[in-house]
C-alpha cells in the first residue's frame, strides 16, 4: 500500500518532530524532514508509470454499505499536487529552521506542519469522496493550529478562528454536495463519479449539488465574497503563509475544481457561477493588493487574485483553459512560495513588513533582492519567466469563448485590467522595498543578509521559475500533460509551451498589461489618496461583530428554549410529535386498512379496561405521590400480563422484574419527598397539557390502528428461521440479544454500568435529613427492620437465587436469560437491604458492585473478542451438543458466557444504585449516637 504509506508518513513524522525537539532546532528540523523525504522517495517510484498515463488505485473496503471505503488514487493530477506538497513542504521545513527563534516550540510547529501536510496528501490522493471529505476537514483543523501558532497574539487567534469558521462552514456545504453526488451516482468512488458526468449534469438535483460543492471550493480557495479570511491569516508565521498560499490550503479548493471538472463542468450553471466568481475575485484581489502597505498583505491579496484567475480558467470550460489553469497552479506555487519566503527574510532581518518604512534594501541585501525581484517579475508575468507563459495562455483563452454573447469582450477586458494591476503591485513590491531611497525607522538597522541556508529554498524556487520560463518543454511539460489530462478526464488538446507564439492578440494584451501597470504604478499617489478617502472597512472587525451578533442570537434563542422547565421541554417535544403525526395521517385516504382486526375476548377486554382505569387514576392521584405510585405499579403489572397474553413471555418477565425494581427505587425516593405535590401550574397551562396529552394519545391510537390494519413485512421471519441454525437457541428473543444483536446488548450494558457509576458518584456525598414524622405528623416507626420481614427475607433469598439460576440457564431455549435473572437476583438482594439495613447486609456481603459491573462488561466483551481469535466476526456464537455425565446430552453455547456478562452487569448496576440510597439519610437525633438508614 504505497499510497497509504505516502499519506501516513507525515502523520507518523509528527512523533519524530516532538521527540527531537529537545535536541535543538536543526536536529528537530532534520527529524521532521525524514518523513516527507521518504514519502517523496516513494512517490518518485510511481512517477514513470503515472507520467505514462497509468492510474494507480488502492482500495480497502471499510463500510461498503455506506459507500465509505479506504480507497486511494494516484493519477497525473494527484501526482502534480503531491509533488508540490512534499517538495515545497521540505523547503519550508528548511526555511523555518532559521526563521523561528530559539525560544519557540519548534517541535510543536513542525508537528502541526506535518499534520497539515498529511491532510493535504489525503485530499489529493483520495479516491473515495467521503474519505476526501475527512481529510478536507482535517486541513481546516490543522491550518487553524498553524495560523494560531503564535497564540499570544490576538491577531493570530482571530485570524485562525476566522479561517476555521469560513472554511468549516464551506466544508459543511461541501459534505452535503458530496452526499447528493453519491446519491445521484450511487457511489462515492471518484472513478464512478467522473464517468457519470452526463448522469450528474442531467439530474434534477445537479444545480443544488453544484452550488453546495462550489461553496466548499470558494470558501477554501478564498473566492469573492469569502476572500476576507485569507489576509487575516497573515498573522501566522511566514513559513506557514508560504506553505498555505502556494501548495496547500487555498490550493485544495482549485484542486477540487480540477478533480471534479469532468463530472460537473459541462453545463451553463458551471460556466456562469465559476466564471463570474473567478472574474470578480481576479479583479478585486489585484486592485486591493496594490493598496496594501504590509508586504505579506500585498502577497495575500495577490494570492486571492491568482486563485481567481485559476477559477476563471476552469469556468471558461474549454480544454485549453483547463490546461492553462493546471499550468498556472504549478507556476503560482513556485513564485508565490519564494515571494513569501523572501518577505519573511525581509521581516526577519529588518523587523518590519511595512513598505512605507522599507526602502533601499538593494544596498544591504543584494542577494535576497535579486531573488525577490525575479520572483516578483514572474508574478507580474514578465517574459522568460514561468508566470508569463501561463498568463499568455490565460489571455488567449479569454478571447476564445462566446458564452456571454455580445458581451464576451468583457472577459478579455477584465483580464487586461487584472494584468495592469498585477504588474503594478509587482512593481511596488520591487521598487518600494529594494529601491525608493533609504529605510525609515527600521527596528533592526542596518539590515543584512540572512543565514546562507535560509536562502536555499528561495534560490531553488526562483531557479524553477527561470527554467520553466526558458525551457518549459524540458522541465514542466511531462508533469503538466499528466495533470491536465487527469483534470480533463481524457485526451489533451493541442497546445504549445513555446516562449514565442508570434505577434498575436494575447501578446498585445500582455504588452498593454505591462505598459498599463507601469503607468498605474507611476501615478499611484492619486490612487492612494482616492483609496484613503473610501470608508475604512476592517474585515476582522466586521467578522467579529457578526460573530458576536450570531452568538448573541443563539444565546437568546437557547435561553427561550432551554428555560429549565422539564414540563416545557416535554410540551415542545409532544407538540412537535403532534404536528408530525397530523402530517403523516392526513395523507391517508382511510385509516382502516385491508387487514382484519384480531378477535377480542372478554378477558383481554377486562385487562385493557383495568389498564386504562389505572392509567387515568394515576393522573387523577398524581398530586398524592404514594397513591399515584400504587396505581402506576398496577399499570405495569397489567402490561406484563398483556405481554404474556400475546405470547411474549420474555417481555412479560422482563417487564415484571423491571417494574419491581422501579417501584422499590421510587418508594425509596418518595421517603425524602413531601407526600403531596403542590399546585404550581396555572389553569391555562393545565388546559394546554390536557389538549396535548389527549390529542397525542388519540393520534397515537389512530396511528397504531392504521398500521395494524395494513400488511407489512417484518424481520421476525428471518430470526425465526435462523434462531436455531445460526444461534443454537429456540428462544428467539434471547438469541437476538446475545447473538444477532449482541453488539447492541454490549453497548447497552456498558451504558448501564456507566450510568450506575454516575448515580453512585451523585449519591456518595449526598446526605439528607432523616424524616421523623410523616406529612400528617404521625411519627415513623422506630423499628426500621421488623422481625417478620427479617425472617421472610432470609427464607426468600436462597429460593430467589435458585429461581434466578434456573431462569439464567434455560434462557437460550426457553423464556429467561441473563437480564431477567440479573433483575431477580438484584431484587432478592435488595430485599435483604430493606429487611436488615445497609450495614448488616454489607457486613455479610462484602462485595464491590463496581467490580461486578466492570466484570460483567469485560466478560461480554471478551466473548466477542474470542470469536475474532478464531477468525469469525465479533460476538459470533459457537455452540454444540455434548454428553455430560448424570445430565445427558445437552447444548453448550458461548452465548451463555456473554449472558453471564449481562447478568453480572445488571446485578452490579442495580445494586450499586439502590443499595447506596441507604447511605443518603442519617438520623442525627438518635440518643445512642447511632444512625438510622433508609434501607
Amino acid at each position: 500500500m504505497v499510497l497509504a504509506l505516502i499519506i501516513a508518513l507525515p502523520f507518523l513524522g509528527t512523533l519524530l518532530s516532538l521527540a527531537t525537539d529537545r535536541f535543538g532546532r536543526r536536529a528537530c528540523a532534520l527529524g521532521t524532514a525524514v518523513a516527507p523525504a521518504l514519502a517523496l522517495a516513494l512517490l518518485a517510484t510511481q512517477l514513470p508509470a503515472v507520467l505514462d498515463g497509468t492510474v494507480l488505485l488502492q482500495r480497502v473496503d471499510w463500510l461498503p454499505a455506506l459507500g465509505l471505503n479506504l480507497s486511494l488514487r494516484l493519477d497525473g493530477l494527484g501526482l502534480m499536487f503531491a509533488l508540490m506538497i512534499l517538495v515545497i513542504g521540505l523547503l519550508v521545513i528548511l526555511y523555518a529552521t532559521y526563521y523561528l527563534s530559539k525560544d519557540e516550540p519548534v517541535g510543536r510547529f513542525f508537528a502541526y506542519l506535518l499534520l497539515f501536510m498529511g491532510a493535504m496528501l489525503g485530499v489529493v490522493l483520495a479516491e473515495n469522496l467521503l474519505l476526501l471529505m475527512v481529510f478536507w476537514e482535517l486541513t481546516s483543523l490543522s491550518s487553524f493550529l498553524l495560523i494560531g501558532f503564535w497564540s499570544h497574539s490576538k491577531e493570530a487567534r482571530q485570524g485562525a478562528r476566522m479561517a476555521l469558521t469560513v472554511t468549516g462552514g464551506g466544508g459543511l456545504a461541501l459534505l452535503a454536495g458530496i452526499l447528493l453526488i453519491g446519491h445521484i451516482v450511487g457511489s462515492f468512488e471518484l472513478t464512478d463519479v467522473l464517468a457519470a458526468g452526463p448522469l450528474i449534469t442531467g439530474h434534477a438535483l445537479y444545480p443544488l449539488a453544484l452550488i453546495l460543492v462550489l461553496l466548499g471550493v470558494f470558501t477554501k480557495s478564498a473566492q469573492f465574497p469569502f476572500h476576507f479570511w485569507l489576509p487575516q491569516a497573515m498573522a501566522a508565521p511566514t513559513p506557514v503563509s508560504a506553505y498555505l498560499h502556494s501548495a496547500t490550503m487555498v490550493k485544495a479548493g482549485v484542486f477540487l475544481l480540477a478533480r471534479l471538472y469532468p463530472a460537473l463542468a459541462d453545463s451553463e450553471w458551471w460556466f456562469y457561477i465559476v466564471t463570474l466568481t473567478g472574474l470578480t475575485t481576479l479583479v478585486v484581489g489585484a486592485i486591493l493588493a496594490l493598496f496594501q502597505h504590509d508586504l505579506k498583505g500585498l502577497l495575500a491579496y495577490s494570492t486571492i487574485s491568482h486563485l481567481g484567475l485559476i477559477t476563471l480558467l476552469f469556468g471558461l470550460d474549454t480544454q485549453l483553459s483547463t490546461v492553462a489553469a493546471v499550468f498556472h497552479i504549478l507556476n503560482h506555487a513556485t513564485f508565490k512560495a519564494s515571494l513569501f519566503m523572501a518577505a519573511g527574510i525581509i521581516d526577519h532581518e529588518t523587523g518590519s513588513r511595512d513598505m512605507r518604512r522599507l526602502a533601499g534594501l538593494w544596498r544591504y541585501m543584494p542577494h535576497t533582492a535579486v531573488l525577490a525581484m525575479v520572483a516578483a517579475a514572474a508574478m507580474g508575468g514578465v517574459p522568460l519567466l514561468n508566470g508569463f507563459l501561463s498568463k499568455e495562455m490565460f489571455f488567449n483563452e479569454t478571447l476564445n469563448h462566446g458564452l456571454f454573447g455580445s458581451f464576451s469582450w468583457v472577459v478579455p477586458a477584465v483580464a487586461v485590467l487584472y494584468g495592469v494591476f498585477s504588474v503594478a503591485y509587482s512593481l511596488r513590491f520591487i521598487h518600494d522595498v529594494f529601491f525608493n531611497g533609504e529605510p525609515r525607522d527600521l527596528p533592526h538597522y542596518p539590515p543584512h543578509e540572512p543565514p546562507r541556508y535560509m536562502k536555499i529554498p528561495v534560490e531553488i524556487l526562483v531557479l524553477l521559475c527561470l527554467l520553466v520560463g526558458v525551457v518549459p518543454g524540458y522541465t514542466v511539460a511531462p508533469l503538466l500533460a499528466a495533470g491536465a489530462s487527469a483534470a480533463l478526464g481524457g485526451s489533451l488538446p493541442d497546445y504549445s509551451l513555446a516562449i514565442w507564439h508570434g505577434f498575436n492578440t494575447a501578446l498585445v494584451m500582455s504588452i498593454l498589461a505591462m505598459v498599463g501597470g507601469v503607468l498605474v504604478y507611476a501615478f499611484r499617489q492619486p490612487l492612494f489618496r482616492w483609496q484613503e478617502g473610501l470608508p475604512d472597512v476592517d474585515a476582522r472587525l466586521v467578522f467579529e461583530q457578526s460573530l458576536n451578533r450570531l452568538i448573541g442570537f443563539a444565546q437568546r434563542l437557547t435561553g427561550r428554549l432551554e428555560s429549565g422547565s422539564l414540563q416545557g421541554y416535554i410540551a415542545l417535544m409532544l407538540a412537535a410529535t403532534l404536528v408530525l403525526l397530523v402530517a403523516a395521517l392526513s395523507g391517508l385516504d382511510s385509516l382502516h386498512g385491508p387487514v382484519a382486526l384480531s378477535p377480542f375476548d372478554p378477558l383481554t377486554a377486562l385487562g385493557l379496561g383495568i389498564l386504562m382505569l389505572t392509567a387515568v387514576l394515576t393522573v387523577f392521584f398524581h398530586r398524592n405521590r404514594l397513591k399515584a405510585l400504587m396505581t402506576l405499579s398496577t399499570v405495569g403489572l397489567i402490561v406484563s400480563l398483556l405481554f404474556a397474553r400475546y405470547s411474549a413471555p420474555d417481555l412479560a418477565l422482563t417487564q415484571l422484574s423491571v417494574e419491581v425494581v422501579t417501584v422499590i427505587l421510587l418508594v425509596l425516593a418518595l421517603f425524602f419527598m413531601p407526600d403531596r405535590t403542590p399546585i404550581e401550574s396555572s389553569s391555562l397551562r393545565g388546559l394546554r397539557d390536557v389538549l396535548l396529552a389527549g390529542g397525542l394519545g388519540l393520534l397515537v391510537a389512530l396511528l397504531a390502528y392504521a398500521v395494524l390494519t395494513r400488511p407489512y413485512e417484518g424481520i421476525g421471519d428471518f430470526f425465526l428461521a435462523n434462531s436455531v441454525s445460526g444461534g443454537g437457541g429456540y428462544n428467539v428473543v434471547n438469541v437476538i440479544l446475545v447473538d444477532f444483536r449482541g453488539f447492541d446488548t454490549l453497548g447497552e450494558i456498558t451504558v448501564l454500568a456507566i450510568a450506575a457509576a454516575g448515580v453512585y458518584g451523585l449519591l456518595k456525598h449526598l446526605h439528607l435529613p432523616h424524616p421523623l414524622v410523616d406529612p400528617k405528623g404521625t411519627p415513623w416507626s422506630r423499628d426500621s427492620h421488623p422481625m417478620i420481614l427479617n425472617n421472610v427475607a432470609r427464607v426468600l433469598l436462597p429460593l430467589a437465587l435458585l429461581v434466578s439460576a434456573f431462569i439464567f440457564v434455560r434462557g437460550h431455549n426457553l423464556p429467561g436469560g441473563g437480564f431477567i435473572a440479573g433483575l431477580i437476583t438484584a431484587i432478592a438482594l435488595i430485599l435483604q437491604y430493606v429487611a436488615h439495613g445497609v450495614t448488616w447486609t454489607q457486613r455479610r456481603l462484602p462485595i464491590s458492585y463496581h467490580a461486578i459491573c466492570g466484570l460483567g462488561v469485560l466478560i461480554a466483551a471478551l466473548t466477542g473478542l474470542g470469536s475474532l481469535a478464531f477468525g469469525y466476526p465479533f460476538l459470533t456464537t459457537a455452540f454444540d451438543y455434548f454428553a455430560i455425565p448424570l445430565i445427558g446430552k445437552t447444548e453448550l453455547a458461548t452465548a451463555l458466557i456473554f449472558d453471564l456478562g449481562v447478568y453480572l452487569a445488571v446485578v452490579g448496576a442495580t445494586l450499586l444504585i439502590l443499595s447506596n440510597l441507604g447511605h443518603v439519610s442519617r438520623d442525627e437525633t438518635d440518643k445512642d449516637g447511632s444512625s438510622q438508614e433508609v434501607l
